[in-house]
């Protein structure tokens, strides 16, 4: 990973990154919402008050990994070694030590001098602890040297890292601010209240903990539920079943239940300044899909994703298994050891609630490991870990079977090779077919589909759409596929407007975002109706979406929705104004509705935040260009490239530019440098085509044509250039070669068939 991509990897839970891809998912019009009280007036009370009545689950909740998600440093709660010790990284040394009963940091402040700074919280309590420094303008920052608790020693979360001060990866800068990045995970009740005038926070929460509230919703109802209930006057109705909770976890089931943690427990960003329980998850959070860099192409977790898009692709998920079938809620912990968790289900006669599970897995018969050895536990071979942040070993709770043939295709991890890391993928793979039979390892997988959809293969459009429209597969992963199918050239647009009227949330959704990559004017009737949809992030994916065509374009009565649902995408947007990922999805939005001067904005505020973040800089210097202030764009992508020369997205922007002034020599080092940075980018080997095609260079040229032609043979276009680059050099036989590979590709390609024609008048 770069190290922009190690961001969410900073806080134990963190999992608040604005998506700069924009991946909508949700519930369906349709569906009920979780039995739960409004939450809309209810007030978070004092956490003793839940603990003082309900004292088994006060017990099982206090020492628990959620009770002690934050505390302030005391000797029970701080797990470092502040007896005067020290850590060096990279030159720079931080020493721990006590004084006057405060926890105190010597390091490298934000002005780069040495300073004593005193731990305001302790932060998460194992397989490590982090420390928050409280600074200026309301910030809690998390240092980046962690106290491993299991191995009593210092370590530093980004060893490979040199951050200095002013960085936004150093300690001090805006991805390490836990008001943005971590609290709303690790208090009750959070509100970041960031204002923007200022730059400073205002941050407030219930408990500095993740307590009894942050599951059930705020406690002032459920209180007064208790008080009338001891005094006689007990109420009836959905009052009374509720028993005055906004979220009563033993009334809601399956994925209504699921959705309580995976509030947490998921890669998403906020939807909302301040989402309370029991509201439907998806108006409140922007949960991502199975993309490339967050999942392999199997959907195995990569980077630090949590739980909650994993268990998604499950057949557990699918078939109504909670979180709480496998956890305790209130201790966390597992329901029994080792294979006894799984063995609740998998067994005979296992449990009545999912029949079909009933059947003996905890056998050598099954598992062909030796009873009782490491090789024998369930998780061993279905839930396999990755180790993030140095020292947490995390499981993916997709519980897939090993496919190590995926390996050998994909080069996607398997569990088979995880233990047996002597042995090669091909060798796990014919034991699985020895054992279960080869049909097993000729089975396709979606990893396969997006794996060709991550490649740019020819393809990848015709399997997208079989896959999309694959009712056996998880949701996710036909959200997935209608995602990517939106990036694909001449992508299935039916099969994308089904998507919009599709039953599931995260279906719908992403095929609403999938038609960006569309002329959006002719669907505008598809995609109207869900401006009204019921769940707001539905709501504002087709808006986002519309806002690229003309308000007059869409239907009278769907206007007025269109105006609130894109209202709604920019208050979104506003709740995380602190980071440059939500400030470029208020530039996108505000160019596409022609406010140009509110995107410039936007824009320079994001590099403000983080001057390499390249989708800002990218687009900011695109913004320039089409007001023809070229000078300007050449100077925004100049200034990326001399703090990164290495971003081929840089090199490729600034020699399109330098091509369209003129300036072709310049232009073509540009090109070829980003030829070089992006190998399998085939427009790119393209356009250094044509400019050395205009300089003369034809045999350079030459080579860069072929080489566009050879990542991706179904571009007509590129086909189309070759013929007229060998027929103007006065090459008859490569010429006429080509235009025979034109003819053909014209036999099932409309565009081909339109270049054809050129070719053949002319053109």
């Amino acid at each position: 990973m770069n190290r922009k991509a190690q961001v969410a990897a900073l806080c134990v839970l963190a999992a608040v990154l604005s998506l700069v891809g924009l991946r909508w998912l949700t519930h369906p019009p349709g569906a009920s919402k979780p039995a739960a009280a409004s939450s809309a007036h209810a007030k978070y009370v004092d956490n003793r008050q839940c603990l003082a009545c309900h004292a088994d689950q006060a017990g099982q909740w206090q020492g628990s990994n959620h009770a002690m998600a934050m505390a302030r440093p005391t000797a029970q709660t701080v797990r470092g070694d502040f007896g005067d010790t020290a850590f060096t990284h990279s030159g720079q040394t931080t020493r721990f030590s006590m004084r006057d009963g405060k926890y105190l940091v010597s390091t490298e402040g934000p002005d780069g001098k040495r300073a004593d700074f005193e731990v305001a919280y302790t932060f998460g309590v194992e397989p490590l602890q982090q420390y928050l420094i409280a600074l200026p303008g309301g910030r809690l920052q998390a240092l980046q040297v962690a106290w491993d608790t299991a191995r009593s020693r210092w370590f530093h979360l980004m060893p490979d890292e040199k951050t200095p001060p002013g960085d936004v990866l150093h300690w001090t800068g805006a991805y390490q601010t836990a008001n943005t990045m971590c609290l709303s995970c690790h208090t009750t009740g959070f509100e970041k209240k960031y204002d923007e005038a200022t730059g400073s926070f205002a941050s407030h929460w219930s408990e500095p903990n993740v307590s009894c509230q942050s599951c059930h919703g705020p406690g002032e109802r459920h209180v007064a539920w208790a008080k009338d209930k001891a005094g006689g006057k007990g109420k009836s109705g959905a009052a009374d079943a509720h028993f005055g909770l906004t979220v009563s976890a033993s009334l809601l089931a399956g994925k209504r239940q699921v959705d309580v943690c995976a509030s947490c427990h998921s890669r998403r960003s906020e939807l909302s300044p301040k989402p309370a329980p029991g509201e439907p998850r998806l108006d409140n959070y922007l949960t991502a899909l199975l993309t490339e860099g967050l999942y392999h192409a199997d959907g195995q977790q990569l980077d630090e994703v949590f739980e909650d898009g994993s268990f998604r692709q499950s057949r557990m998920f699918e078939m109504g298994v909670t979180c709480t079938s496998c956890h305790n809620p209130h201790s966390g912990k597992l329901k029994a050891a080792g294979n006894a968790v799984c063995t609740q289900c998998h067994s005979t006669p296992g449990n009545a609630a999912f029949p079909s599970a009933a059947r003996v897995y905890d056998s050598p018969a099954h598992h062909f490991h030796k009873a009782g050895s490491a090789g024998a536990q369930c998780v061993a071979c279905h839930m396999p870990t990755k180790t993030y942040m140095q020292v947490q070993a995390r499981r993916d709770h997709a519980l897939r079977s090993p496919r190590p043939d995926l390996t050998v295709k994909l080069g996607t991890p398997n569990a088979c090779n995880q233990c047996h890391a002597d042995r090669s993928a091909q060798w796990a793979a014919k034991q699985v077919a020895q054992w279960y039979g080869p049909a097993r390892a000729q089975t396709e997988h979606y990893g396969e589909i997006l794996a060709l959809a991550r490649g740019g293969h020819p393809t990848a459009g015709p399997s997208l759409t079989r896959l999309a429209a694959d009712l056996k597969q998880p949701a996710i992963v036909r959200a997935t596929a209608l995602d990517a199918l939106g990036g694909v050239a001449g992508g299935d647009v039916d099969t994308r407007i089904r998507g919009t009227r599709d039953t599931d949330p995260h279906v719908r959704a992403a095929a609403a975002d999938s038609f960006q990559s569309t002329d959006v004017g002719q669907h505008v009737a598809s995609l109207a109706p869900l401006l009204k949809d019921r769940v707001r992030a539905v709501r504002m994916a087709a808006a986002h979406t519309l806002s690229v065509v003309s308000r007059s374009q869409l239907p009278p009565e769907s206007q007025a929705a269109f105006d609130a649902a894109l209202a709604e995408y920019v208050a979104a947007q506003s709740v995380a104004v602190d980071m440059p990922g939500a400030r470029l999805n208020l530039a996108v939005i505000h160019q596409n509705i022609g406010k140009a001067e509110v995107a410039e904005r936007h824009y320079l505020a994001a590099l403000r935040i983080d001057p390499d973040f390249t989708p800002a800089r990218a687009n900011l210097a695109g913004l320039y260009n089409s007001q023809l202030r070229n000078a300007d764009a050449r100077r925004v992508l100049s200034e990326g490239l001399k703090r990164n020369p290495a971003i081929g997205e840089l090199q490729y922007s600034l020699g399109l530019l330098l091509a369209e002034d003129g300036k072709l020599p310049e232009a073509a080092e540009a090109l070829a440098q980003a030829s070089r940075l992006m190998p399998q980018r085939a427009r790119v080997h393209y356009n250094l085509g044509l400019a050395l095609q205009q300089l003369g260079r034809r045999k350079p040229a030459e080579a860069a044509l072929l080489k566009a032609r050879s990542v991706d043979p179904g571009d007509a276009q590129l086909t189309y250039a070759l013929v007229v680059f060998y027929a103007q050099g006065g090459q008859r036989e490569p010429t006429m070669r080509w235009f025979a590979a034109l003819q053909q590709m014209a036999q099932t390609d409309p565009e081909a068939q339109q270049l054809l024609g050129a070719l053949r008048t002319g053109g």
